[in-house]
């Protein structure tokens, strides 16, 4: 995309390009594997997506093998991204749980970022927001999860990976089978790989004027 700066100069920028031409993947290359470094890369770029008062609450499981995969296609409506896909994430969110907030800053306190007596001031509205209210809990966990993949999404555009997000699967049996805790919600499925040819080229969205209010 062509961006014209204030002083008129006309530049192109690579993350809105990589944002503009992604689409969701339908074919994969079969053969194409991904290393477990490339997996977790994927994983590490996924995790500086924002969550509320840095709960940094989400896991994800990376079903790569043909074993792991034969047990998700069944119980992900048998799509067949599961199987030829390099790799299917089960992004999983985790029920806002306040209690975590000390642990999950004491690495910016340590690093000098936050003073230590800022800590009780995150903890305490963050208790009084979501402690009582289960299904607020449930609301930041499908949020910061989906803020993960979405950033893993434009992550593997960047690389020349495809993705696909599939919210079509048995979320009990999902549960179940990959041994998710109790305090975990899988939001949805995120196969990522190398593509083979035909898949579609980005979709025509609304126009802004349809979705967009100036006030």
């Amino acid at each position: 995309m062509a961006i014209t700066t204030t002083n008129g100069i006309t530049m192109t920028n690579a993350v809105i390009e990589c944002i503009l031409s992604r689409t969701s993947a339908k074919y994969y290359d079969t053969a194409a594997t991904l290393s477990d470094d490339q997996i977790r890369e994927l994983v590490r770029i996924g995790t500086t997506a924002p969550t509320s008062f840095h709960l940094q609450n989400w896991r994800f499981i990376a079903v790569r093998t043909p074993e792991a995969k034969a047990r998700l296609r069944p119980i992900a409506w048998n799509q067949p991204a599961i199987t030829e896909a390099a790799v299917t994430f089960i992004v999983c969110g985790q029920l806002a749980d306040s209690s975590v907030i000390p642990h999950r800053l004491a690495p910016l306190v340590k690093a000098g970022i936050m003073p230590a007596e800022m800590v009780p001031d995150w903890e305490i509205p963050a208790r009084d927001l979501y402690m009582e209210y289960p299904q607020r809990q449930r609301d930041e966990a499908v949020r910061s999860a989906t803020f993960g993949a979405a950033a893993m999404i434009y992550a593997a555009r960047s690389l020349g990976l495809g993705s696909t997000p599939m919210i079509g699967f048995d979320a009990e049996a999902v549960h179940r089978e990959f041994g998710l805790a109790e305090d975990e919600v899988p939001v949805m499925l995120l196969s990522v790989g190398p593509e083979r040819p035909g898949n579609w080229a980005q979709k025509p969205r609304l126009p802004v004027a349809d979705v967009l209010e100036l006030v």
